[in-house]
């Protein structure tokens, strides 16, 4: 039997391409992926360095200034600092449950960027339940606190771990039912459907005008959700030295931290998303994304426009949590278990009871 040699190289060549065709399909699989990872994390190096340069403004202090221009690389020398530092390990603890919890509590945050739109079709996951993933995931998280302060075998730790858990149930349910007033508005739980229901009207159409309530409400639970001042009660230094922190050094302590801004940019980027039009952003009877045409415009510029004003959104609302931090005390933990079963929970419920009424009339 005799073999053409051309048919053999057709062959070889033929198979080389499909080899590198599916190479290639593979490496931009991970592209977007990576490219949200590389953009998260140069977000919430802006984040620290925005909140240390408002705080010292609030302060009267000049803030970082020596680490790059304006201080800017004062954050990426800290992590820097803490990647290198060493990983003590409690001689008592569960070493399994100390070591994944901060894992599991950065893992299930990272998870929630899937949903968030950042432009017009620019989304990882456009899926019909966004909302619903979102505060499904976000709930692990507590259980990655839990686990930490279960498995230093310290008292401030378990106390920290137990507080989280307490402070995230109570808080979840509010914020659930501000999601599904959201959801009710735009017959949809998916972020995408969500934007595009608030673009219709322009400006006028933003969810912060039809949810005033739910709007407050939101706020208020995801400052609790992202334990920041003044819900910072798993981690009070006046009690609890540091929380569920107390033991955790090194690369497993810069997690945590990396946790709690990643949280605070999600919440931010959600609060934008759900009540403040996302990427769009129409002054009344000026629509700014027809007269760019974000809507329809596939290209890079019109990509950019939407990627900027959502970032541009989610880091105005980062005064909020970051002023608020310098401004009231810290509440105690009755007190704050009270604001969201007695004062939180029926307020939202109410609002869903409302909005669900308004729906249904509409009809």
């Amino acid at each position: 039997m005799i073999i053409d040699t051309e048919e053999v190289q057709a062959i070889n060549s033929f198979s080389r391409s499909e080899f590198l065709k599916e190479v290639y399909g593979l490496i931009w699989l991970f592209v977007p992926i990576l490219a949200l990872i590389l953009g998260i994390t140069i977000g919430v190096l802006v984040i620290v360095w925005l909140e240390r340069k408002i705080s010292a403004a609030i302060q009267q202090r000049i803030g970082p200034e020596y680490a790059g221009p304006l201080g800017i690389l004062q954050a990426l020398a800290d992590g820097t600092k803490l990647l290198f530092k060493e990983d003590l390990l409690p001689s008592r603890g569960d070493i399994s449950l100390f070591s994944v919890g901060p894992s599991i509590a950065v893992i299930s945050i990272l998870l929630s960027y899937l949903v968030i739109p950042f432009g017009y079709r620019l989304v990882l996951a456009d899926l019909s339940i966004g909302v619903s993933l979102w505060i499904s995931v976000s709930s692990i998280s507590p259980i990655g606190l839990l686990m930490s302060g279960y498995g230093s075998n310290n008292k401030y730790s378990f106390s920290g771990g137990l507080r989280a858990a307490a402070q995230s149930i109570s808080y979840e349910i509010p914020l659930t039912l501000c999601v599904l007033s959201i959801s009710l508005l735009s017959n949809s739980s998916s972020t995408v459907d969500i934007v595009e229901a608030q673009s219709k009207y322009g400006f006028a159409g933003w969810n912060l005008w039809r949810q005033p309530i739910g709007f407050i409400v939101f706020i208020i639970s995801s400052l609790a959700e992202c334990e920041r001042l003044p819900f910072d009660l798993p981690e009070a230094e006046e009690e609890l030295v540091a929380g569920y922190q107390t033991e955790y050094s090194g690369i497993k302590y810069a997690l945590f931290y990396l946790a709690s801004y990643l949280n605070l940019l999600v919440s931010s980027l959600f609060v934008t998303v759900l009540y403040l039009g996302g990427w769009n952003f129409s002054i009344p009877y000026i629509p700014i994304p027809e007269l760019f045409g974000i809507e329809k415009m596939a290209g890079v510029f019109g990509m950019t426009i939407g990627i900027f004003i959502t970032l541009a959104k989610a880091y105005l609302f980062l005064f909020i949590p970051i002023t608020t931090r310098w401004t009231l005390p810290r509440m105690r933990m009755d007190q704050l278990l009270n604001l969201g079963w007695k004062f939180l929970l029926p307020i939202s419920l109410g609002n869903l009871l409302l909005t669900t009424s308004s729906q249904l009339v509409s009809l």
